[in-house]
């Protein structure tokens, strides 16, 4: 790998994985942000992905790996953040095809499975993407998912990897489940308590650093330490659990999102009710990835 080109660079995770690969490769970065304290070296161009430039820089740049990190999330109008996304992903992706990329890694996100009362523990790779059944404002990421796994079998000649993370954590990477976590006071759903799990930031990024080094090629579930309660998770990072009759929880989640007083809207009340559990053997076997950090290091990196 000699040239990466890391979309999202500005973002959390775009600058823990530059950080972790400056000086080992040329690294560029595309971005609607800019970072100003970026290592010596690296280059950021601050361009929408679904725009014209895109090729230019492809064309010019000729990069031979990229990591597609620049999806937006939750702080966006929805009509806007599909549009982004999806478009944007599927225009990277014809520039990936054109101009002779040899690596791909997308990142997307276990949420695209959903979380249903009938979800089996430890889903893997092949179970449907059921995310836009229950919780249609992030069907962009089953989209994005289905798109990156039509580009894998359209180009085999490419080392095209989909990283589908569990739940992250850490100081540099803003989560939902980390905003959700990290008030003193967190609503959970009266009567359920389902399995959640986590992984912290800095494993995350050895997973992709790890896919892109061992060019391995399909779609891979990444896992971290385990799996524990929400109630115990709560507990561990520092907060305390409310529990409240779901009518009024959703009340509450609605309102307090739309005021911008609560991170996370009502539609993913869900994801705190039902569990939603990956099996992530499949990227261990294939690339040799073990998470570093343990569950009680992972949880305590909402609050430092």
């Amino acid at each position: 790998m000699q040239r990466l080109l890391i979309t999202g660079i500005s973002g959390g995770q775009g600058r823990l994985l530059t950080r972790r690969l400056a000086g080992t490769c040329e690294i560029v970065g595309v971005d609607r942000r800019t970072w100003d304290e970026r290592p010596q070296g690296v280059e950021i161009h601050e361009v929408d992905l679904r725009s014209r430039h895109v090729d230019e820089l492809f064309r010019r740049l000729r990069p031979d790996a990229v990591a597609h990190l620049g999806l937006v999330r939750h702080q966006f109008d929805a009509h806007l953040r599909h549009d982004v996304n999806v478009v944007g992903t599927k225009h990277l992706l014809e520039c990936c095809a054109e101009y002779g990329v040899d690596r791909v890694v997308v990142m997307t996100s276990s949420y695209v499975y959903g979380a249903l009362p009938e979800n089996p523990f430890y889903m893997d790779e092949d179970t449907a993407l059921n995310v836009s059944r229950h919780y249609p404002e992030i069907r962009d990421l089953a989209e994005v998912d289905a798109l990156a796994t039509g580009f894998l079998w359209r180009y085999p000649e490419i080392a095209t990897a989909i990283l589908r993370p569990v739940n992250t954590l850490g100081r540099s990477v803003h989560s939902s489940i980390g905003a959700y976590l990290k008030p003193d006071y967190v609503p959970t759903i009266l009567g359920f308590d389902p399995l959640l799990q986590f992984i912290h930031e800095q494993d995350l990024t050895e997973s992709i650093v790890s896919a892109l080094e061992s060019r391995v090629r399909g779609v891979f579930n990444i896992v971290g330490p385990g799996a524990v309660p929400l109630s115990v998770a709560v507990r561990e990072t520092g907060s305390t659990a409310v529990p409240l009759p779901e009518p009024l929880a959703v009340f509450l989640l609605d309102r307090l999102f739309r005021y911008g007083l609560f991170p996370v809207p009502a539609d993913a009340v869900d994801f705190v009710k039902y569990p939603c559990t990956i099996d992530g053997r499949r990227f261990q076997d294939a690339s040799g990835f073990e998470p570093l950090l343990g569950l009680e290091d992972t949880l305590r990196s909402v609050r430092t």
